[in-house]
């Protein structure tokens, strides 16, 4: 993995950006521009996210590939922001990356550097998922030209190695060595506890309208069909029950809060409550998968499961 991170890098200028834009309509001009506007924001905060784990582990490989993810990423933003204003034909007004992004990453940052390793894994796999399988290739679809194509080709390269080794942390996080580890060490002090507990507190209030407004109602316009998305999350709630998995306090908590959820009666009752302690909306609350498709996935490696999300983004829609 690490020679493909080294070999597979690329530049910004190794696309031609020559390529004329396309002339769109203006509501369509205008989401398109906010869209990579908002995009450059994310590949930032992803940026940040992977130098956290670049700083949590301790093996010399990983701490490498992370460093090649950190430069990825930086390179993601940096193509968004060129994608931005190559489709800023007419200036229809000032662009600004959205509120509740801005509002919420120091939120975010604070909680998965203070954090443990497994749980910050957690969240960053998860809006990787939902990143790579349900909004860029959305996006892409949606802007419909070949300067985008060209360009999300190579992100969409990038974010598959991202992908892989966001599975292979979880592997590693839920292994019988790494939980025999964190048994040894001291428990926590309820100061610390109190910490944790405020910043993911703190992290669940705004996560929902930046979760809204970044990606599920810009998804809305790019993919109406909603299959993208609601594959993302099926994906994610499947990883979260694989048997090693499942077994760890931070995924026993949040499958507590999700089979509530669920459940007709305190579903109805307690549902807003429920949905703003699990971060999410009703459509990746509700839950997603078959009977045959957990069986299925229960018995398949993370290495599986990781190239089977990498290759559903590159299904074309029916």
């Amino acid at each position: 993995m690490l020679d493909k991170c080294v070999r597979d890098q690329w530049s910004i200028d190794d696309l031609d950006w020559s390529i004329p834009p396309p002339t769109l309509p203006r509501d369509k001009e205008e989401a398109v521009v906010q869209a990579f506007i908002d995009m450059t924001g994310i590949e930032q905060l992803a940026g940040a996210l992977f130098e956290v784990q670049r700083e949590k582990t301790t093996d010399p490989t990983l701490r490498k590939i992370f460093s090649t993810f950190v430069a990825d990423e930086k390179r993601h933003s940096a193509t968004a922001a060129r994608l931005a204003k190559h489709y800023d034909v007419h200036h229809y007004r000032d662009y600004k990356e959205s509120e509740a992004l801005t509002v919420f990453r120091p939120h975010f940052l604070r909680l998965v550097q203070n954090t443990s390793p497994e749980i910050a894994n957690a969240y960053i796999t998860s809006g990787e998922l939902i990143l790579d399988v349900a909004l860029l290739r959305s996006l892409d679809d949606y802007v419909a030209d070949d300067m985008s194509h060209r360009a999300m080709h190579l992100i969409n390269r990038d974010e598959s190695r991202h992908i892989a080794i966001d599975f292979h942390m979880t592997e590693l996080y839920c292994s019988d060595e790494y939980l025999a580890e964190i048994r040894r060490r001291p428990r926590p002090s309820l100061r610390e506890i109190a910490r944790l507990t405020r910043n993911v507190a703190t992290m669940m209030f705004y996560v929902r309208p930046f979760l809204q407004q970044v990606f599920l109602t810009p998804m809305d316009r790019t993919d109406p069909s909603g299959r993208r998305i609601q594959e993302a999350f099926k994906r994610i709630q499947l990883v979260l029950r694989k048997p090693t998995v499942a077994r760890s306090p931070f995924s026993k908590m949040m499958l507590g809060l999700q089979d509530l959820y669920n459940r007709p009666v305190i579903g109805k009752l307690f549902g807003g409550i429920l949905l703003r302690a699990l971060g999410a909306e009703d459509r990746a609350a509700r839950i997603l998968f078959t009977p045959a498709e957990l069986a299925r996935t229960q018995q398949m490696s993370f290495e599986e499961l990781a190239e089977e999300a990498v290759a559903f983004k590159y299904v074309a829609e029916s």
